[in-house]
């Protein structure tokens, strides 16, 4: 079969964009068709995403992009819209960075027990999971009001297609989907006093969708394809590996640091350790930590109003390493803001030196990011019994070349940095095997990869002790 093109919608937390690719055996081609901002927006105290302009921006793209066989939709995890019994949208989907959740997951974790989350859900405890944004919104009218709940990439394929439904690896994050029996975990919403009845019919990512609503005036009929609708899902089919021994980092905003399973790991271990099971593709797990990734540099840059990164990170390859750490989880660097000063305030209450100037305050990121990096490899090979040859570094953190060193002598492995546009060659990727257009399993899909992508290959220097000292100023184990 000759190649196709298709559109691969990657929504992210800070833009959107388009992409064309074209796909067939043996041929894996990406063009950008359209980019746009994704900013968030504050009205009376609440922060909320901007989702009529992203899907303007969707539309907009698919315009860009031209005729199309089929089109993919993947974006960031947890946040939701309310439909209305007509299926109108009930206000702008609120923002996970926004604060209603503070001291929710305490709250739940206690009602209804840690251990039965975690064995329903396979969720690590974070803020900001569905589940306490639906329980942090109790009694409000808008959710009172609510007939159906999508999640974004969900509500995207709707407003294109007009048909309802929710794409699995995106609700396994929700912390209301029983991963074992892979069904919506209606007793566990039940004794949260969440209406079950607001989710819709679960699917399949590679199960198609429906085409465009003709109404809306695009290129073609393409037809729409659940693809792997959280980014990461996308992004780990995007992995060029060899086999199973390898672990992956998709870094961007966040760095989601695991392995790929069969099984997922429910141990109370595990547990402890704050690991999350994530459903993937081909009824495969994404065994992972959350990291906060990027997102300190990317404030810092913002707070800073420079666009100059590479000449900060050479500046920043030049500084002492290990001279300043910092946990990049810490809950302080979460909301938006001045971060290079919660990083300062950070470093004096922890007894760390301050960091004197931006380049400081790079090394001090990164040294920490790949910190977390090393504790969350080493912890998946722990607590999975998967032993890892080589660790992936796929998206916008590919491009960093010092980071990318960094992660290589922080784990003591080779790092393979490479594609950055892991999450749409996955989108598309499946969507080209769900139209026939190429076959197999993931290993024949990341062989297409391996054979078109580029990647460059960091090998670890001989420096193991003083990333075990820096380690063990965390506090962390190793």
């Amino acid at each position: 079969m000759t190649a196709v093109r298709l559109a691969a919608v990657d929504v992210g937390a800070s833009s959107g964009r388009v992409m064309l690719a074209r796909v067939g055996p043996g041929t894996l081609e990406l063009t950008e068709a359209h980019r746009f901002r994704n900013d968030p927006v504050r009205v009376a105290g609440t922060l909320h995403w901007d989702v009529l302009a992203l899907y303007r921006g969707v539309l907009e793209g698919l315009r860009a992009a031209g005729p199309v066989a089929g089109l993919g939709i993947d974006t960031w995890a947890v946040d939701y819209g309310l439909l209305d019994a007509t299926g109108a949208l009930l206000g702008n989907p609120v923002h996970y960075r926004d604060g209603r959740t503070e001291g929710v997951g305490d709250r739940v974790a206690k009602q209804l027990g840690p251990a039965r989350l975690y064995a329903t859900t396979g969720l690590q405890h974070l803020p900001f999971n569905t589940l306490y944004q639906l329980v942090a919104a109790a009694g409000t009218p808008q959710l009172e009001a609510a007939h159906r709940l999508l999640l974004i990439p969900d509500l995207i394929a709707y407003w294109l297609t007009g048909v309802i439904g929710a794409e699995v690896t995106n609700a396994s994050t929700t912390q209301l989907y029983d991963l074992r029996r892979r069904t919506w975990a209606t007793d566990l919403m039940a004794d949260a006093g969440i209406r079950g009845e607001m989710f819709p019919p679960l699917r399949e990512p590679g199960t198609p969708i429906g085409p465009v609503l003709p109404t809306l005036d695009l290129p073609g009929t393409p037809e729409v394809v659940a693809v792997g609708s959280h980014d990461t899902a996308s992004a780990v089919v995007g992995v060029p590996a060899v086999g199973e021994h390898f672990a992956y980092i998709s870094c961007g905003t966040w760095s989601l640091v695991g392995v790929e399973l069969d099984a997922p790991v429910l141990t109370e271990a595990s547990r402890r350790a704050n690991f999350t099971n994530e459903s993937g593709v081909d009824g495969t797990f994404r065994y992972l930590r959350n990291v906060m990734g990027l997102w300190p540099l990317q404030e810092s840059l913002r707070t800073w109003g420079t666009t100059d990164l590479p000449a900060l990170l050479r500046q920043a390859a030049e500084q002492p390493a290990f001279r300043s750490v910092v946990d990049p989880d810490d809950p302080t660097f979460l909301p938006p803001g001045d971060l290079p000063a919660r990083i300062a305030e950070t470093c004096r209450r922890t007894g760390e030196p301050v960091p004197e100037h931006p380049a400081a305050t790079v090394r001090c990121i990164l040294d920490s990011l790949a910190l977390a990096h090393r504790r969350a490899v080493q912890q998946a090979q722990q607590l999975s019994g998967r032993h890892v040859d080589a660790v992936h570094v796929v998206g916008g953190g590919a491009r960093n070349d010092l980071l990318c060193q960094l992660t290589a002598d922080a784990c003591g492995l080779p790092v393979l940095a490479g594609p950055v546009e892991a999450t749409a060659l996955g989108n598309a990727l499946v969507q080209a095997r769900t139209l026939g257009v190429i076959g197999g399993g993931l290993a024949e899909l990341r062989s297409v990869l391996r054979g078109t992508q580029q990647i460059v290959r960091y090998e670890p220097r001989p420096d193991a002790t003083a990333w075990r000292a820096a380690t063990r100023r965390l506090g962390w184990a190793d």
